[in-house]
């Protein structure tokens, strides 16, 4: 019996320390010397040097003088990260997003852009894309009192074009460029 226990509890041993310890820092070793801004959670900070999130999730901008982050199923929390798995024929998802389009819409403007109504996959989407935000950009003039042309000048400054998939934007980066025009 000794013969087979021994050598099985020896081996688990060693797969446990390679496996559950030596590996994970060893990956982490490598990413924090090779990717230390990723690996630390791109983190964006203020002038101040102050965090104020992070580039890779959304946050929920309150108030007419902010850009707008798409809805969140899991009201932004990264515990919660999920869609709402509400399907399309579901009453409670097309309620909430005519309740949305009614508080958005602004005749003079048009249709809603869908990225304003509908949560993203993770429901932690920091993007929009750029029809969106230019969306919005009337209500912030309005509240900051900036001139229009200003601010679709700072969304142009602020559109990401990646090398695969279409243009985007991230809101936490664009609102900190807003901070820095003032209220």
């Amino acid at each position: 019996m000794n013969t087979y226990v021994r050598p099985a509890l020896s081996l688990a041993l060693l797969m446990t320390l390679l496996t559950g310890a030596l590996y994970p820092l060893a990956v982490t070793g490598i990413a924090q010397v090779a990717f230390p801004e990723q690996a630390n959670g791109s983190l964006v900070r203020d002038a101040q040097g102050q965090v104020r999130g992070s580039a890779l999730i959304a946050q929920d901008f309150q108030g007419d003088g902010w850009f707008h982050s798409r809805p969140s199923a899991g009201a932004y929390a990264t515990v919660a990260s999920s869609a709402s798995n509400l399907s399309p024929s579901n009453p409670a998802l097309a309620e909430r997003v005519a309740s949305d389009a009614g508080a958005l819409y602004r005749t003079q403007q048009g249709p809603v852009p869908q990225a304003l109504l509908t949560t993203s996959g993770s429901g932690l989407d920091p993007h929009l894309p750029p029809q969106a935000v230019a969306y919005q950009i009337p209500r912030v003039a309005a509240a900051r009192k900036v001139p229009e042309e200003r601010l679709q000048a700072l969304l142009e400054e602020a559109t990401l074009h990646p090398l695969i998939g279409p243009p985007v934007v991230n809101v936490l980066a664009l609102n900190q460029a807003l901070e820095t025009l003032g209220h």
